[in-house]
C-alpha cells in the first residue's frame, strides 16, 4: 500500500509528521513525502524543513493521499494548479483520500468537496463553505465516500489512527497507537474553542491571524 503525502512551502509540520508517524507503521506500507521535485521543502516556523522523496509526477496512482495544512501557505497552495490538478487525478483510484486542518481547502480548491460534510482548523470554518464544503465545526474528524477530514493540525495524529483501523484493522490501530505511546493527558483542557475560555480564544485568534 503506497501512502503519499504532500509537501508544500509553509507546510505545518505536526500536520505531515504526526500522521507520518502512524501511517509509515502500518504492515506493507510504502511512504512518500510528495511535492513539485524531490528536495527540502521550508515549513510554516520559516526553520524546520521537510524532505520530499518523489515528485507529484513519480507518485500517479497512491492508495492514500493526505494534505496537511499551513498558517501560512494554504492560499498557494489553492491556487498550484498542479497539485490540484495532481489531486484531482489520484483521487480517481485511491482508497482514501484526506486532509489536515487548513488541507481541507486545499482538497475543496481541487472541486473535491462539494457538497460534501468536512472540517477543518477551527479559525478556518467558515472558509469550507467557499470552496462547497459543509462545515461541521464540532467534528475532529469527518468522513464521506472516501473522503476524510481532519480538525486542526494535532487532530491529523487520530486521523491517520482511525485511516489504520480502517485499512488495517482494530488490533493494528492499536499496536501502532501502543507503540508511539500515544495516551494524551495534557495538562489544560483548552484544545477546541468551545472550552478555552473567551480570553483564550481571543488572544488565540489575534496571534494566528497576526502571524498569518
Amino acid at each position: 500500500m503506497q501512502v503519499a503525502v504532500v509537501l508544500y512551502d509553509g507546510v505545518t509540520a505536526l500536520d505531515a509528521v504526526g500522521p507520518y508517524e502512524v501511517l509509515r507503521a502500518m504492515p506493507g506500507t510504502e511512504i512518500r513525502m510528495v511535492a513539485h521535485a524531490p528536495g527540502p521543502v521550508m515549513t510554516d516556523s520559516g526553520v524546520l524543513t521537510l524532505g520530499a522523496s518523489h515528485s507529484y509526477a513519480d507518485t500517479p496512482a497512491p492508495d492514500v493521499v493526505l494534505v496537511p495544512g499551513s498558517s501560512r501557505g494554504t492560499q498557494a497552495a489553492m491556487n498550484d494548479q498542479e497539485l490540484t490538478g495532481w489531486l484531482v487525478s489520484v483521487h480517481n483510484t485511491t482508497r482514501w483520500t484526506t486532509s489536515v486542518c487548513t488541507g481541507s481547502l486545499i482538497l475543496g480548491a481541487a472541486g473535491l468537496l462539494q457538497g460534501l460534510p468536512a472540517t477543518t482548523h477551527w479559525l478556518a470554518q467558515d472558509l469550507l463553505p467557499l470552496v462547497g464544503a459543509v462545515p461541521s465545526p464540532s467534528s475532529r474528524i469527518v468522513h464521506s465516500g472516501r473522503i476524510a477530514t481532519a480538525a486542526g493540525v494535532s487532530a491529523g495524529i487520530d486521523l491517520a489512527l482511525w485511516l489504520a483501523g480502517e485499512l488495517c484493522g482494530r488490533e493494528v490501530a492499536e499496536s501502532i497507537q501502543l507503540g508511539i505511546e500515544y495516551d494524551p493527558q495534557p495538562p489544560f483542557d483548552a484544545g477546541h474553542p468551545s472550552k478555552a475560555s473567551a480570553a483564550v480564544v481571543a488572544a488565540t485568534r489575534a496571534a494566528m491571524t497576526a502571524s498569518a
